[in-house]
């Protein structure tokens, strides 16, 4: 097993990253204030984990909340799912919520428990790569609203992560390769030398090796760790962590939530963003493609959806997080490992990305 931390001062907590972790109890004793415990979890996953967990959880007053699964019930009549479970139980401010699932279910169980009661305990057990590595590191909570994702929500940080690489092997393989959109974007962020990595591991990864996979997960939590630790609250450096984010989320909420996966919108959001940076000049048509041709080695899409138009884009893009002053900033790459969050770029060059015929661009690519 192998420990990392996201030093947040007094709020700083642990990673912890192995194989068949679930099983031991003395990693979650430490972070349980009090004797009862609230596991959130869903429909697939319960089957498959949640008998395991809570036979690390005997002697504690344990209330499973099983919620349906998928990305469009992340909204407020799920989340109130998990307020009747606590209520019915009658679960005190010293009750411990434990995200049992995937992002849906970090990201929901997380702002249930920064909400119940002005603030409760929180525990993050991810079991799908794309929380492993991303969502249940760093705090951010949250549901989505028809007119954006993850527009309601809050910073909470848990007091432990907990990652079991042993619950990947009976992940989907389009749920693996939506993970490894995530584990791509931190090699084009801050680690070019990963992405040299990913691109003669990318086999091992899709055929769930445990090395390999649990080599990705560490360097991607510590990438994570690193910015959350300098900028919790999103202020600077930690937007880099939105690469392919703003046009993804614009994919996944004109499409309809769950219809793209999360990873899935960011990898053809992020070769939207490495159009983007190749027509401003800062990147190569090299590097673009070499971007391109990782996330298609990771069985990602790699094309917006044809029946999107630039109009449609924009319409939901406005609505971004990271509008400010009703100005649009864009996360691009300065060159390959080094990302940027930038307003100053011209309007034409945003529309030449969003006009960009990227099904033309793949032929070409895959008959070179």
């Amino acid at each position: 097993m192998q420990t990392l931390h996201v030093d947040l001062g007094e709020r700083s907590y642990p990673i912890y990253i192995g194989a068949d972790l679930l099983g031991q109890a003395q990693l979650l004793a430490p972070h349980i204030v009090g004797r009862q415990v609230a596991v959130v979890t869903n429909e697939t996953i319960a089957p498959l984990y949640l008998e395991r967990l809570l036979a690390s959880l005997a002697g504690y007053n344990v209330v499973s909340i099983v919620l349906p699964d998928g990305e469009a019930h992340k909204n407020w009549e799920t989340l109130q799912l998990i307020f009747d479970g606590l209520l019915g139980a009658r679960h005190d401010r010293r009750t411990t919520v434990i995200a049992l699932g995937g992002g849906v279910i970090g990201d929901m169980a997380g702002f249930a428990a920064a909400c119940y009661q002005r603030g409760v305990n929180f525990i993050q057990i991810p079991t799908t790569l794309l929380s492993q590595v991303d969502s249940s590191v760093g705090g951010k909570t949250g549901i989505n609203h028809p007119l954006g994702k993850n527009m309601v929500g809050a910073f909470y940080q848990p007091q432990a992560v907990l990652i079991d690489t042993s619950s990947l092997v009976t992940l989907p393989p389009r749920e693996l390769s939506a993970g490894l959109a995530e584990v791509i974007k931190y090699g084009l962020i801050c680690d070019a030398q990963f992405l040299d990595w990913l691109e003669t591991n990318m086999p091992a990864l899709r055929s769930l090796d445990q090395t390999a996979l649990t080599l990705a997960i560490e360097r991607s939590c510590a990438a994570k760790a690193r910015v959350v630790g300098a900028d919790e609250r999103e202020a600077g450096v930690r937007a880099t962590l939105n690469l392919g984010h703003t046009f993804g989320h614009a994919i996944e909420t004109h499409m309809g939530y769950g219809v793209w996966l999360h990873g899935e919108a960011v990898a053809a959001g992020t070769v939207m963003a490495l159009e983007m940076s190749c027509r401003l000049g800062w990147i190569s048509q090299a590097d673009r493609d070499r971007g391109i041709r990782l996330f298609q080695s990771a069985g990602l899409p790699v094309v917006p959806p044809a029946e999107m138009t630039p109009e449609q884009f924009l319409e939901h893009m406005a609505v971004d997080k990271k509008v400010l002053d009703g100005q649009l900033r864009l996360v691009l790459l300065r060159q390959m490992g080094e990302a940027v969050v930038t307003a100053d770029y011209p309007r034409e060059i945003l529309d030449a990305t969003l006009r960009t015929d990227y099904r033309a661009q793949v032929d070409l690519l895959t008959h070179q």
